[in-house]
């Protein structure tokens, strides 16, 4: 004997409960994420950053090779954090500097990660080349950052070419390794293979399911991996393998900075401060970020 199951009751003038659904998809996401204290706070300070970075040749028309003649003269009114070792103003080299690395920042690592995301998703066009790829990526992987720079930086020369190759090189395993792992998991799911078995072309399956299932990632990826260019550009440039004098740098800055810090500290708290922020302005726009996308 079967027992029919009974439709909820539901009271006059009582709607249904729905359940909502997401509105607006990956940009809606991305702007709640602005929303969010840490969203606001590194959206607000990088902003502030790419302003000073944009406005040094207004703040200091003179240039930043400019020079006095006091020579690792202290702070004062016309120099707050001083001057450097040729008499150069140490608060405007430091904004050209931020200029330099924003300029490298905010280049090398969106080329890294198109290069990246394509090579991991080459696996949908050929399993062999997928095979391929992901153990190039793996022997890229084996080198640390600043060794994998050093090697770049001997072979081209140092300069802002150098950079900007060893940064793009650093970042693929990251981004080719997030592709592969999120073409893997979608080419299971239902809806993909209902797609291939109602004859959708390849290409059409690609760009409408595959790689907006696997932006969220990579897009945090991204923001992570811009931290780690920042670095990566101090590092080298700490030992003497970045920016060509005189043009500036933050890590130029740093690395020369430490030869006088017993007699003039802030010769390395600009650019050192500028570079933290510059940090935590990307590690706070990730946190964010990855929120947005775990509560997809």
């Amino acid at each position: 004997m079967t027992i029919a199951k009974r439709a909820p009751v539901i009271a006059a003038g009582e709607k249904p409960v729905r359940r909502r659904r997401e509105r607006g998809g990956a940009p809606a996401r991305y702007a709640q994420a602005f929303r969010t204290p840490k969203g606001l706070a590194g959206a607000v300070l990088l902003t502030l950053l790419v302003a000073l970075a944009l406005l040094a040749p207004l703040l200091a028309p003179g240039g930043y090779d400019q020079q006095a003649r006091d020579a690792l003269a202290g702070p004062s009114m016309g120099h707050p954090l001083g001057t450097d070792e040729f008499g150069r103003d140490i608060v405007v080299r430091t904004l050209y500097g931020l200029r330099t690395d924003l300029s490298l920042i905010l280049t090398a690592v969106p080329v890294s990660m198109a290069i990246g995301t394509l090579l991991g998703l080459s696996g949908y066009v050929s399993r062999r080349l997928g095979s391929v790829t992901q153990r190039v990526l793996d022997i890229i992987l084996g080198f640390p950052g600043l060794i994998l720079g050093i090697m770049i930086v001997m072979m081209i020369g140092a300069g802002w070419k150098a950079l900007f190759t060893a940064i793009v090189v650093a970042g693929l395993p990251g981004f080719g390794r997030l592709a592969r792992a999120g073409l893997l998991a979608q080419q299971q799911r239902e809806y993909v293979l209902a797609a291939r078995v109602l004859g959708v072309p390849r290409s059409t399956v690609m760009v409408r399911h595959i790689l907006p299932n696997v932006a969220d990632p990579i897009l945090v990826q991204a923001t992570v991996f811009m931290v780690v260019a920042i670095f990566i550009e101090a590092g080298l440039s700490i030992v003497g393998l970045g920016i060509n004098p005189p043009n500036p740098s933050l890590g130029a800055m740093l690395n020369v900075g430490a030869r006088y810090i017993d007699g003039l500290p802030s010769y390395v708290l600009g650019p050192g401060l500028v570079l933290l922020l510059l940090a935590l302005a990307f590690t706070l726009l990730s946190d964010a970020l990855n929120q947005a996308a775990n509560r997809r």
